[in-house]
């Protein structure tokens, strides 16, 4: 069996789920304004709280939302959490207590700030999710983010693709984000939707069985406890000649962590290279990789727009406008439909990374060396 005679179908099936994904956001919708419209918006200081610096990701968001208003004359009180609940909620609590007119929050737990969101509420104090959806919560009044099912879909078809030509069945192994990231369900859905069916056929087969998000998913999208999980499958499941020939990854750093598990049990030598491994954010650790043959692929998600819509949001918000939104069904949060607007991700690997990112003016050549 070849997945050379499916690459026809793969493409069709990935082009079915996105288009799926993303059927509500064919076309703009205004959203109701927000609880806080028509605050003064000249010199408003914004509240933007990211949720570690220990990725490069967020570094890059939280620079571009704050360079961006600030442009516009907004004051930005700009916090990162360390991936710490208690110290982001204590953060926007802070940013109350200083008078933020509004707060922009990528959340660490997007469960767990729920209090402080009502403190904003009863302040008028309207509520931008950025990135990631956070949950349980009445007062959230907008969300920025990329298509996130699309995100999933794209990594299974990158992986089905660096798979073609390989005689089957092959080996996969799945991995899963962060189980308190709303994100992390979306894209392994996303990727699922498309390998799901190449599993029953027999073309995939995922040796250790864990085929589950619970099962696969790693908390706070921890590179280290990727490795571990890494390591512990190989240990456990390949043995004797048993190879992995593609693995599943939603993330850069997890990317990083699942690839130096595979290095340390002899892949990406000559005689054994590395599996096919995704993953996501074109970080530059991992554009490197690619270039350099580890990684295979990721999906780039162009923080600059997204900071950018953001921004957009804050200022029609603060402006008491209706800002723009192109989905109003997908991101129920378990009390309401939060009217979002989608950004699309696009798969970068070796073969146009040249053109997406370097050209794109992301990374500059130097920068790749």
């Amino acid at each position: 069996m070849r997945l050379g005679r499916i690459g026809g179908v793969v493409s069709v099936m990935a082009l079915a789920a996105a288009l799926t994904a993303c059927g509500s956001s064919q076309k703009t919708v205004d959203a109701q304004p927000s609880a806080g419209s028509g605050a003064g918006a000249a010199g408003a200081l914004i509240g933007v709280t990211m949720p570690t610096k220990s990725s490069e990701r967020w570094i890059h968001d939280g620079d571009n939302v704050k360079s961006q208003l600030e442009k516009l004359g907004y004051q930005v009180d700009l916090q990162y959490a360390e991936n710490d609940i208690p110290t982001q909620a204590n953060q926007i609590e802070n940013q109350i207590t200083k008078g933020a007119k509004l707060l922009i929050v990528a959340s660490i737990d997007g469960t767990a700030i729920t209090s402080q969101l009502q403190q904003a509420a009863d302040n008028k104090i309207p509520v931008i999710a950025y990135d990631r959806l956070i949950r349980n919560s009445p007062n959230v009044d907008y969300y920025a983010t990329f298509d996130n099912f699309k995100v999933g879909v794209q990594q299974a078809t990158s992986l089905l693709k660096g798979l073609e030509g390989k005689k089957g069945p092959l080996n996969v192994e799945l991995f899963a984000g962060s189980p308190d990231d709303n994100n992390a369900t979306f894209f392994f859905q996303g990727a699922m939707s498309v390998l799901q069916p190449k599993i029953d056929d027999g073309t995939l087969t995922v040796k250790s069985g864990q085929t589950d998000f619970k099962t696969t998913a790693i908390l706070r999208w921890d590179p280290a406890t990727a490795q571990k999980r890494m390591e512990d499958i190989l240990t456990t499941t390949y043995t004797g000649d048993a190879k992995v020939d593609g693995v599943l990854s939603p993330y850069d750093g997890i990317s990083i962590g699942i690839l130096s598990a595979l290095k340390s049990n002899g892949y990406g030598t000559s005689g054994q290279p590395y599996p096919i491994v995704t993953g996501q954010d074109a970080e530059l650790a991992s554009v490197k990789s690619i270039i350099a043959g580890e990684q295979y692929s990721t999906i780039f998600k162009d923080t600059r727009k997204l900071a950018e819509q953001t921004v957009k949001m804050a200022d029609a918000v603060l402006k008491g406008g209706k800002p723009e939104v192109n989905n109003t069904k997908d991101y129920e949060n378990g009390t309401k439909v939060v009217p979002a607007y989608l950004l699309d991700p696009v798969i970068v690997d070796k073969t146009n990374y040249q053109e997406i990112i370097v050209g794109g003016n992301y990374y500059t050549e130097d920068q790749l060396k």
